[in-house]
């Protein structure tokens, strides 16, 4: 029975609840609404898709808050995408 689970494309439900523990963690570290991160991942995946082959399972966005040299507060988007291949070699 496992060999036709791992046919089906559909999420597992631990899989969608490491993602949804993901963005709240984003959420809570950037204070952007968990449904512009998620757009903004969908809008990133879509347009490299187009470039390059990615795992997109393993793909990881978040948004980290840091103090620079004057105190003020940054913000930084940062992706992980695993790269499979290059298209169009």
């Amino acid at each position: 029975m496992g060999f036709f689970k791992n046919l089906s494309n559909k999420p597992t439900p631990k899989e969608v609840a490491k993602d949804r523990l993901r963005l709240i963690l984003i959420h809570d570290r950037g204070d952007i609404a968990p449904e512009v991160i998620e757009k903004i991942r969908e809008e990133i995946l879509e347009v490299i898709s187009k470039y390059i082959d990615i795992q997109v399972e393993d793909v990881e966005i978040s948004v980290n808050k840091s103090d620079d040299d004057e105190g003020e507060n940054t913000s930084a988007l940062i992706a992980n995408i695993p790269i499979k291949g290059i298209r169009g070699r």
